[in-house]
Parts: structure tokens; sequence; C-alpha cells
């Protein structure tokens, strides 16, 4: 993987405030390999392939309708390498030709085992059945974070972020506010908007940077993937009004509990905020065909 030569831009949200708020869109990164997923996989790729295997592949997990599932599809077709992604859910076993990220990740050259629920979150003995079957394999964890993830974060950071009081992420597994918190200025504060309810997220962040610059506030909504009215209302309202297309699973839930906190004086005066659009774009697709199905509203997005 080779760094980008493009500037990621910086958008500025106007608002009826004393208070700036950007957002740096990493989505535009990459066509396929979106947001943080890009440098995640940055190192992880790099020092694999630096040790110049015969038959390399890269194995992962996700879910569904997982961005980090379409961007190890995308990067293995680029590069020319096998690919294979373990599913949770075997009821998808039968109809995955109808979930829009799988059945790109299938064109990219994935290939996929499907696995239940509880086999799926006994991660360990996965990752050890795998890597004794696949003894050359790079096995990447589940949303692409571990420390060497956590490095390829302080790209998305340098001279055009050390002005802003605050840096905000979602946060799913972990991996971005780390490597964010890892690499901020010591004046910065750093806030996660947590997207999936889970209480050890905090430890796990701070066990990956050592920091303690950060905060993660709530930004659930329902649970992890799920997509309330609200949310959908915000993203096209946002959408209208900015012209920046949100996701519903992250940036979405991020975008909308920030600017609550802005409304209940949470900043003060004067204060300059920088959000990080981490990519997740794709999954709209599969998002929009639910809501179909279920005769609710879509959400708007420049995805073709």
């Amino acid at each position: 993987m080779q760094l980008p030569t493009h500037e990621v831009p910086l958008t500025e949200i106007h608002l009826n405030r004393n208070i700036r708020l950007f957002i740096k869109r990493e989505d535009q990164i990459h066509l396929e390999i979106s947001g943080n997923k890009f440098w995640k996989l940055f190192y992880n790729i790099n020092q694999y392939l630096a040790q110049e295997i015969e038959n390399p592949v890269l194995i992962t997990f996700g879910g569904a309708f997982s961005n980090h599932i379409a961007a190890v599809a995308a990067l293995g077709r680029e590069l020319g390498i096998a690919t294979l992604g373990l599913i949770r859910g075997e009821e998808l076993e039968q109809k995955w030709h109808e979930n829009e990220t799988l059945t790109k990740a299938s064109a990219d050259g994935m290939r996929f085992r499907f696995v239940n629920r509880q086999t799926f979150r006994d991660k360990d003995s996965l990752t050890q059945n795998l890597q004794k079957e696949f003894r050359q394999a790079l096995i990447i964890p589940e949303g692409g974070t571990n420390q060497v993830a956590v490095n390829g974060i302080q790209h998305m950071l340098g001279n055009a972020t050390k002005s802003f009081n605050y840096l905000c992420t979602a946060v799913g597994t972990g991996g971005t506010i780390a490597g964010i918190s890892s690499f901020a200025e010591e004046n910065q504060k750093v806030l996660g908007f947590k997207v999936v309810k889970d209480s050890s997220l905090e430890a796990k962040v701070s066990e990956l940077c050592g920091k303690e610059n950060f905060e993660l506030i709530d930004a659930a909504d329902g649970g992890y993937g799920k997509i309330t009215d609200g949310n959908i209302r915000f993203i096209n309202s946002f959408y209208d009004k900015y012209g920046v297309p949100l996701d519903p699973v992250y940036t979405g839930k991020m975008m909308r509990k920030l600017f609550e906190l802005i409304e209940q004086n949470f900043f003060a005066e004067g204060c300059t905020i920088l959000a990080f659009h981490t990519g997740g774009l794709q999954g709209i697709k599969g998002a929009n065909e639910m809501l179909k199905k279920n005769e609710r509203p879509l959400i708007k997005t420049t995805v073709k």
C-alpha cells in the first residue's frame, strides 16, 4: 500500500454559534478502501508483504454489512492477494447474494465461511484454528484493530489537525480513537462516540494508546447497527444542508450526538472541533435495502 498523494479535505460545518466545526473527509482517501480502514490496514499489509510470502492470504472477520470486510476484499483484488472472510451469521450462507456488501466482496475475490454467533464471539479459538490451517496467512482482527493498526491511524493527523481543541471520532472496536489519542497534541482532548454498547471499550482503548486524553460518549442510539428514524432524518438533513453524506452506523450517529452536545453547551465558546469522517458509505446500499422492505424512509447518498 502506498501513501496517498492527495490531500484529505477539511470541510467546515457552519454553525450559528461562536464555535467552529470541521469534518476531515477521510472517506475520500480511497474509492473503496475508505477512511480509517485504509490506515488500519496500511502497516499491517505492508509489514506482511515485506516477508515476501509465496502465496499470501488475508483472513478477517465481520458482519453482513461490514466496512472492514468490504475494504479487505477490495485491497485483496487491488494487490492480487487471496482473501477469506469469516462472516457472522450462518443463516447468511444461503442468501448472501442478496447482500450488497457481500456480493461486492465476492466479486472482488473474497471467499466466505459463515459461522454462528456463538462461535464468532470466540475469536481466539477461531484465530488459532485458522492459523493452523493457513500457516502463512495474515489474520486481521474484526474491525482491523490491533497495535499495528493503531500506529497507522497517525496518518489521519498532521499539521492541519494540530490547532483544534477537540478531535472527534466514532468508536466501534476502539482502534481509531486509540490511534488519535496516541498521536494527538498534548493540549487536545479526544472525544469518542461509542456506536456499540461495550463496557470494556475504555479499558481496551487505554491499553492500546496508554493515554488518558480521551473521553467516550454513548452514541449507540438503539444499539450497534440499529437505524432509527431519528438517525435517518438527521443524516438526510445534514446532507441537504452541508452536502456531506454520512453512514447510519458510525458517522451519522457521531455527528448527531455531536450536534446535541453543541446545543447543550458542552463545548466552550470560541473552541474549535474536528470530526473525522471514517468512511462506511458502502453500507448505505444495504441499509436502504432493508429500509425499503420495511417501508421506511431511505438514506440520501452519493454512492452509486
